[in-house]
């Protein structure tokens, strides 16, 4: 076993403190991870609190991981110790179901679907059909750790051009956003509608107007207006009414980013024939919407889930081809719940990624 230093919440009314526990060594096909730098995701703060009713305790948060390779096992054959590689939502899937043999783990049909980083399998078996964990753990601990131990072809391989602490964000953040403009084909000339300016919706900017798009920002911040010019979009308040109605019909694609339940309907009436809203921000029961408004101009409300093994390597690739990632802010370990509690105030204009270097002292002094 390995003795593995991290942060992890007890209940849901608690904050993250230093927790020591074990990973199994590398079976013949896992690499060995030593965690360098793991992104700060909204989810991490929703599944600390247990805000989706699903949260499995201790919860040790974490998966936008960048690290390096220190071991891996005999029959490994895709890393080799030194890599500086990566590690999102998954660690695994059934591998057997139609979306795992098209690569599409993150739609996994398995009894358990897929396992996550931290917080075990998707489906826990209490809620199997079969009422069994395929994975045999009903617990994962994540990235706010000092090491990691993840199969092989689960990990991703980071660009050289892409400095490692930029990359853990494009884990979740890109690929959650890359994932539906490549599904919904968005192309060059294409007008793209993005609600939500946080972390995921940065990104989606950023990989937007890299695909050749026009892109319109809808945020509830007024400050948030010159950071989309910044960019290169168009910044419209959400609550700016003209600006709504001079929009209508003009878009072709809309992402909604927002990390929690709101309302789509003002959005609806900006998409053309034809066009679709994906929502991937939130991850619970919506407001219904005006199904005229749907119906009259053949338009989809649709929703995305992060993405493919394959996906996450795409954009990992075209952002150090493009270069481009999010701008993040290095905090210590130790200032995760501060950091926490600024993504919940909305204060963060950046991505928080944890330097894990901060960690050493107290994994050798647990030691």
């Amino acid at each position: 076993m390995i003795q593995t230093q991290g942060y992890a919440a007890k209940d849901a009314s608690s904050r993250l403190e230093p927790f020591t526990f074990e990973r199994e060594e590398p079976a013949a096909d896992e690499v060995q991870i030593e965690v360098l730098y793991c992104g700060i995701c909204h989810s991490d703060i929703h599944q600390v609190k247990n805000e989706w009713g699903n949260s499995v305790y201790p919860c040790v948060p974490g998966h936008e991981v960048v690290g390096r390779v220190t071991r891996v096992g005999e029959r490994v054959t895709r890393h080799a110790v030194g890599d500086l590689v990566g590690v999102g939502c998954m660690i695994d899937s059934c591998r057997h179901c139609a979306p795992c043999r098209l690569g599409e783990q993150n739609y996994c049909e398995g009894p358990n679907s897929w396992l996550a980083t931290y917080n075990g399998p998707m489906v826990p078996k209490a809620k199997a059909p079969d009422k069994k964990n395929r994975y045999g753990r009903d617990n994962t601990f994540g990235g706010y750790a000092d090491s990691l131990v993840v199969k092989e072809d689960f990990v991703l391989k980071v660009p050289a051009s892409l400095k490692p602490e930029v990359a853990a964000p494009i884990l979740c953040a890109g690929v959650t956003t890359w994932s539906p403009l490549r599904h919904w084909k968005v192309q060059p000339g294409q007008h793209v509608g993005v609600i939500g300016f946080g972390g995921l919706g940065d990104m989606a900017v950023k990989l937007a107007r890299a695909l050749g798009a026009q892109v319109t920002v809808f945020t509830r911040t007024e400050d948030k207006l010159q950071d989309a010019q910044r960019l290169g979009a168009q910044g419209v308040l959400e609550g700016d009414e003209a600006a709504l109605k001079q929009l209508e019909r003009s878009l072709d694609f809309m992402l909604s980013t927002v990390p929690e339940k709101h309302d789509l309907n003002p959005f609806i009436p900006l998409l053309k024939r034809n066009g679709a809203l994906v929502v991937v921000g939130a991850l619970e029961p919506m407001a219904s919407v005006n199904n005229q408004e749907v119906a009259f101009h053949r338009r989809s409300v649709a929703g995305s889930l992060i993405g493919s093994i394959e996906e996450t390597q795409e954009v990992l690739d075209f952002c150090a081809e493009h270069d481009i990632g999010p701008d993040v802010q290095l905090v210590r370990i130790q200032d995760v719940n501060e950091a926490f509690d600024s993504v919940e105030r909305g204060e963060v204009r950046f991505r928080y990624v944890i330097d894990m270097a901060s960690l050493k002292g107290e994994a050798a002094a647990a030691r």
